[in-house]
């Protein structure tokens, strides 16, 4: 994949080596013949792929330091994206998956045990219930998300995990700012506040990105997340 190594050095100054390359390249191998039995994904072919998928992920790297050593929770990681690309990207994070689909669970397991990776655990949870589980509450130097749930409903679901000191990243679409401007009272009540909000423009792709980055600052009050399936229906600062 030599067009998505300049890609990644122009999007995020990012120098991919053949061993990366050849495991992204597997990965999307993999991808493809899983999603003739299972539906991981709308995008198939090689180029979404690499754009869409690949580089996408590879965006996150814009948002914050990223370093050997910090643990980096993917919610709602579906297949893959963007924990296990960032893995690839930064071999040295110790990665978990949360992931409330059994198959798309299992089919991020096969990816781990595929390229070999170390330092990855893949839980099939929902984030609510993560967010409650000492062995994971307040236990992240990171926590991402891409394309999950509206802002609102994302930070109950990502700053839970975060210890403070940490950040929470939440990849969104045009819709981004605004969104940041409704989650604003929920991101404060869950102990964080927005750090920066950074455009994303990937090659190809007329939709501006954004990448929410948000700072974990005090802890989070202990009702928060709220049971399965309430953030969803009742989204904080959403009048009833």
């Amino acid at each position: 994949m030599p067009s998505l190594a300049a890609a990644a050095n122009d999007l995020v100054g990012i120098t991919l080596n053949e061993k990366q390359l050849h495991a992204l390249d597997a990965y999307a191998e993999e991808l493809s013949a899983w999603n003739e039995k299972v539906n991981l994904t709308a995008i198939t072919d090689r180029e979404g792929i690499r754009t869409k998928h690949f580089l996408d992920s590879l965006s996150c790297l814009g948002a914050g330091r990223f370093a050997a050593g910090m643990r980096v929770a993917d919610v709602g990681t579906g297949a893959g994206f963007p924990g296990l690309v960032l893995k690839i990207a930064v071999p040295g994070i110790r990665l978990t998956l949360i992931e409330a689909t059994g198959k798309k669970a299992d089919f991020c397991r096969r990816v781990v045990e595929r390229l070999q990776l170390q330092d990855v655990a893949v839980i099939h949870a929902r984030a609510e219930d993560a967010g409650q589980d000492p062995a994971h509450r307040e236990q992240y130097d990171w926590a991402v998300a891409r394309a999950v749930a509206e802002l609102p409903v994302l930070a109950e679901y990502l700053l839970p995990l975060v210890k403070v000191g940490g950040s929470a990243l939440a990849q969104k679409g045009e819709s981004g700012p605004a969104e940041v401007h409704a989650a604003d009272g929920a991101i404060r009540l869950l102990g964080g506040s927005i750090r920066r909000v950074t455009p994303v423009e990937l090659p190809g792709v007329v939709e501006t990105r954004y990448l929410v980055v948000m700072a974990k600052e005090t802890r989070t009050p202990p009702a928060y997340p709220r049971r399965t399936g309430v953030p969803s229906k009742q989204p904080l600062g959403r009048k009833k």
